[in-house]
């Protein structure tokens, strides 16, 4: 935990904080602080700053707040994620906090077994609990937020066009001749469509390029999603 991260039902004043659950343990375990001490903190959706610790003992922490930084500045991109099985999901929501990603819309796919939309992963309790642990790790107080559509052809058909007014669309889809492989960082914001283990189908990649998107190539090696996330944003994104 490199950011202590608090939600609005911990501040009992604008400065003043009280924290009595697992993050209790980990400043008395991990940070081994006493009363005192200093942490880094930061609100959810807020500021960030330090905090001094008033009290602390096995009960609570009383934190005194002093918020004066903006959070990072959110990575310029949307992503469309084919629904990964339950055991790769939790890392990708992870990841996908740690990077900045802020925009994140789970989608089914054919290759998708139906099967893993009943995973309890995909309760909104444990998708929060999921993204703070990457903002916790990045340093990061911004939520990505996350939408989940279960029916494909609607949401390509019907949203993805408007989601693409202001952005760059693009596919990334090994087997596309025609692909571009976007040597350059990306200076405009952009969406980018990821399919699951395999890959779309070929109705899906037509669907989605006739929707706006272009095909984007990332060579000729097959990567795993949790492997093409953090290839994706450092290939487009970084200077």
């Amino acid at each position: 935990m490199n950011l202590l991260l608090l939600e609005n039902e911990d501040l009992v004043q604008p400065d003043l904080a009280i924290i009595r659950d697992q993050r209790l343990q980990h400043i008395l375990d991990v940070h081994r602080a006493s009363p005192g001490d200093t942490l880094k903190v930061g609100v959810l959706n807020g500021k960030m700053g330090v905090a001094e610790i008033e009290i602390l003992d096995r009960q609570q922490a009383t934190l005194r707040l002093a918020l004066h930084a903006p959070a990072p500045d959110p990575l310029p991109l949307t992503l469309v994620l084919a629904l990964p099985r339950p055991k790769m999901l939790r890392r990708c929501l992870r990841m996908i906090s740690e990077l900045g990603i802020k925009q994140l819309y789970l989608i089914h796919s054919f290759r998708v077994e139906k099967s893993y939309w009943h995973s309890p992963l995909l309760d909104e309790t444990e998708i929060h609990r999921t993204l703070i642990a990457g903002l916790e790790q990045a340093k990061d107080t911004l939520l990505p937020q996350v939408q989940i559509r279960k029916r494909f052809k609607p949401f390509v058909e019907d949203e993805l066009p408007h989601l693409l007014r202001d952005r760059l669309g693009l596919v990334a889809h090994p087997y596309s001749a025609t692909a571009d492989d976007f040597s350059q960082p990306l200076v405009r914001p952009a969406l980018i469509c990821v399919g699951p283990e395999g890959g779309f189908i070929p109705y899906e990649v037509e669907k989605l390029l006739a929707a706006g998107c272009l095909p984007l190539d990332l060579g000729e090696r097959i990567y795993r999603v949790e492997t093409v996330l953090p290839l994706l944003v450092g290939r487009l994104f970084s200077a």
